[in-house]
């Protein structure tokens, strides 16, 4: 791979297919928001940001078929065995996508029962400003699926053998995911049995909810950080790059539109509980004993 290295140390090859299918993923997300910003909805925004995920995921993998098919040729469609992709482009891609399917239909369910979303409110009515939401949606799913991309479009000959260092990436995927879908079931039985009137508590704080005030922010955060360390066998330096990926999941969970939110509503509304107060000044706010008692 000497002679041939360009932008981020990849072949000019891989550079080219990374270029087009970023390309794909802001014209995918402009496609929906050219009907969405004038019609100020938002009702599938999230669903179609899960969406973009997984046809990212899976353009990058089949890139030169999906070229050749545009272009009018006759292709064959290879199948996703490791006789057709390095075992590790099919290991990643499968986390990638298990990810976004099991995110796409949980914002489904949700705002099917809501019917719209709050977040929205404002900045449905500005057309300038709801249309960078969906391109800021598009670069957040550039920069997240960025790992596995780059794994994707790098040839499946240019890939080392499986070793330890993948094993290590796809557990601390696997203990990511494992935290959040805990924390979501946690929540959801909890909530069910509120409703149920079994009990008259006005927030969870148990199970991984007593150690952290968001622990399913924190699982998802973690679980950016696997694929990135699959991409450490890519060349220098485009394997650092990935780790922007649990980098920006971090501060858009931490400082932008997740615990900023969902801590001021429980400020505003919680305020004067006694057991709230305590809960926000001993549990940290995503890592355990980190933010005591910040907002």
């Amino acid at each position: 791979m000497g002679s041939g290295m360009s932008t981020l140390g990849l072949p000019p090859g891989a550079v080219s297919r990374l270029g087009g299918v970023v390309g794909f993923t802001y014209a995918f997300q402009s496609i929906f928001a050219a009907y969405a910003v004038p019609a100020q909805t938002e009702k599938f925004y999230d669903l179609v940001g899960a969406l973009g995920h997984m046809s990212t995921i899976v353009l990058s993998l089949y890139y030169p078929q999906f070229r050749g098919f545009i272009s009018g040729k006759k292709v064959s469609w290879p199948a996703p065995t490791s006789q057709n992709f390095h075992p590790r482009q099919l290991l990643v891609s499968a986390m990638m996508l298990f990810w976004a399917g099991r995110l796409g239909s949980f914002l489904a369910l949700r705002i099917a029962k809501h019917g719209s979303d709050s977040r929205f409110d404002e900045i449905k009515k500005q057309p300038l400003v709801f249309t960078g939401a969906w391109l800021g949606q598009a670069t957040w799913i550039t920069v997240v699926t960025l790992p596995a991309v780059m794994l994707n479009n790098l040839p499946r000959s240019a890939h080392p053998a499986l070793g330890i260092r993948d094993l290590i990436g796809v557990g601390i995927w696997a203990s990511g995911i494992g935290l959040e879908i805990i924390a979501d079931r946690e929540k959801s039985a909890w909530r069910k049995s509120k409703d149920e009137k079994k009990h008259e508590e006005q927030f969870i704080s148990s199970g991984v909810w007593s150690w952290s005030r968001h622990p399913n922010y924190l699982g998802e955060v973690i679980l950016q950080a696997g694929p990135p360390v699959l991409g450490l066998c890519l060349p220098s330096p485009a394997r650092y790059v990935g780790f922007a990926s649990p980098l920006l999941s971090y501060l858009l969970l931490r400082y932008g539109s997740g615990v900023p939110i969902l801590e001021k509503k429980a400020e505003e509304k919680f305020a004067n509980e006694g057991k709230w107060v305590q809960y926000r000044n001993t549990v940290g706010v995503m890592f355990p004993g980190l933010g005591k008692g910040q907002v």
